[in-house]
């Protein structure tokens, strides 16, 4: 089992990368978005309780998976120190369970995320959708710094396009890629 973890600023383009390889492979991605929605609804957004079960359910799915013999794309806006225990806990739930984690960054320049973040395709997941509330999580937290102690492949996708990054991605880590003629 592989792990794709997907992971750099809200608006880089971590989904749209994501659902190019997933077309592209046998991996299913398996979003951030997922489970934020899933607890939304019960405890309140950025509270204790919601990340622990955000986390929890992370985790689990994760660990699963792996079990399974099941290749996954996640997603992730990792902020620079303050996520490394959760990254740590994501790299034992796959390497405990027999499978493999590997890092991918995505960065872009600031002035086209900002272009990015306005997309309507962003309203589906609830994703942060105006520069104000992009301006204030860059101020917050630390999101164009590489994970800390883990090797990624870092892509800038400023002016690359989704398929040709995901294209990148696979033959990076050498992942089999499924006939696109006779899948469709």
């Amino acid at each position: 089992m592989k792990l794709l973890l997907i992971y750099g600023s809200a608006a880089v383009g971590k989904l749209t990368v994501a659902n190019e390889i997933e077309k592209r492979t046998d991996f299913k991605v398996f979003h951030n978005h997922l489970t934020i929605e899933a607890i939304k609804p019960i405890f309140e957004f950025g509270s204790k309780l919601f990340w622990k079960l955000v986390h929890l359910i992370r985790i689990e799915a994760l660990k699963e998976a792996a079990k399974e013999d099941v290749n996954l794309i996640f997603t992730f806006c990792y902020a620079k120190d303050e996520d490394d225990e959760i990254v740590s806990k994501f790299v034992n739930a796959i390497e405990n369970n027999g499978g493999e984690i590997c890092f991918v960054q995505l960065t872009a320049d600031k002035k086209e995320i900002e272009k990015r973040v306005l997309e309507k395709s962003r309203l589906k997941y609830n994703k942060v959708n105006n520069v104000e509330t992009l301006n204030i999580f860059w101020e917050r937290c630390e999101l164009f710094s590489p994970i800390n102690n883990y090797e990624s492949f870092a892509i800038d996708n400023t002016s690359v396009s989704a398929i040709e990054t995901a294209k990148r991605i696979i033959q990076h880590f050498q992942i089999q890629q499924i006939d696109l003629m006779n899948s469709e």
